[in-house]
């Protein structure tokens, strides 16, 4: 069953956050994780959530996503991340596929 990864970033270093986004990509070949989101136009549709910056990723599984989460490759990145600005980041199960 998919695994999505949530996150909705308000950045406050610029310049760290954009080589943080250089490093993520080749985190998540190991886990089999994609970007489905990253950024990009969005739209409040209802309630009160005032999103930043969306980025939903997908994994094969929920446990191959708190694998990368907590990864060797994914460390420094995620460090690098936290000083770069504010998260929050929410892990859940997809669907199966019909």
């Amino acid at each position: 069953m998919p695994a999505y990864v949530i996150a909705d970033l308000t950045v406050t270093d610029p310049a760290t956050m954009e080589e943080y986004r250089k490093q993520v990509p080749a985190t998540l070949i190991p886990y089999g994780g994609r970007f489905l989101v990253r950024g990009g136009a969005h739209q409040t549709v209802e309630g009160d959530w005032k999103p930043n910056r969306l980025v939903i990723l997908e994994f094969p599984n929920l446990e191959q996503a708190k694998r990368w989460y907590s990864s060797e490759e994914y460390r420094e990145p995620l460090a690098m991340r936290l000083r770069a600005g504010r998260t929050n980041l929410v892990m859940v199960d997809g669907l199966p596929p019909t």
